[in-house]
């Protein structure tokens, strides 16, 4: 069993939901996502999403657009953050690490280098953006020979019958659900529809479900919790850190409030 699969089981097993928390590499110091991680597992965080950043995003809000462009003043590039995932495994990280990058640096190293290197360096998944259904056998083939789920995004918009196909090229992992149309962000409100999207994918696959996309509050992550099988924060959790002196400490307690809040909903009749 992977790593992803054996974490959502457990959590399963244990009526709790996955938190995810999403940091961009580089940010806010080349090296700091060695201190932040090991934090948000420390503050209850079962999954870690790393950005690898991007001159021209096409899924970014504002908040991880920023947090890209320093990081990329700070010198990170796709090698540079394989090589810090490695590093956070020669430290003792045993926690899935998922990569989230666009495909133009992907096919700059090579599909079948990057997926050698995902597995040597103990990727367990990675999240492309502009990577459509449609052309994502290369990298998807490429990383499940070495065991590494290719994690497909699903709009609120996507038809029924799409979202079963999609799914059905999954083997493992998860779904990652966009809770709204746009780009990422934290936001206000929650779509009010959120739960009949989740039920509408939960109908077509039996995978694990993960909400992204303007969760920023602990009653938000409750309600997801309540949803779907984990809660992907990022814009909220780099504006966290941005605002702080010190990241690791910001970090902690804003990933404690989110885990607080998650544990209590699923606790809840």
């Amino acid at each position: 069993m992977s790593r992803l699969a054996e974490t959502f089981a457990r959590l399963r097993e244990a009526n709790r939901a996955a938190l995810i928390p999403y940091f961009t590499l580089g940010y806010p110091d080349f090296h700091s996502a060695l201190e932040l991680v090991p934090a948000a597992l420390e503050a209850g965080a079962n999954i870690v999403e790393l950005g690898v950043p991007f001159s021209d995003p096409l899924a970014d809000g504002a908040t991880i657009q920023a947090a890209s462009q320093r990081a990329l003043a700070n010198g990170m590039t796709l090698r540079h953050g394989l090589d810090q995932i490695a590093a956070l495994r020669s430290r003792g990280i045993t926690a899935p690490l998922v990569l989230m990058g666009y495909y133009n640096p992907i096919l700059q190293l090579g599909i079948d280098t990057f997926a050698r290197i995902a597995a040597r360096v103990g990727l367990d998944g990675v999240i492309v953006p502009d990577l459509p259904l449609e052309e994502a056998a290369p990298l998807r083939d490429a990383l499940l020979v070495h065991g590494i789920a290719l994690i497909p995004l699903i709009a609120p918009t996507t038809p029924t019958p799409r979202v079963a196909r999609i799914a059905a090229q999954v083997q493992d992992g998860f779904l990652y659900l966009v809770s709204l149309t746009g780009v990422t962000g934290a936001r206000a409100e929650l779509p009010p529809d959120l739960a009949a999207f989740v039920q509408r994918v939960r109908a077509v696959t039996d995978l694990p479900l993960a909400v992204g996309f303007g969760i920023s509050r602990p009653e938000h992550a409750a309600h997801v919790a309540r949803l779907a099988d984990g809660v992907i924060v990022g814009s909220a959790l780099l504006r966290a850190i941005g605002d702080s002196a010190a990241p690791r400490l910001a970090t902690r307690a804003f990933l404690r409030s989110l885990r607080r809040a998650m544990d209590e909903a699923r606790a809840q009749p």
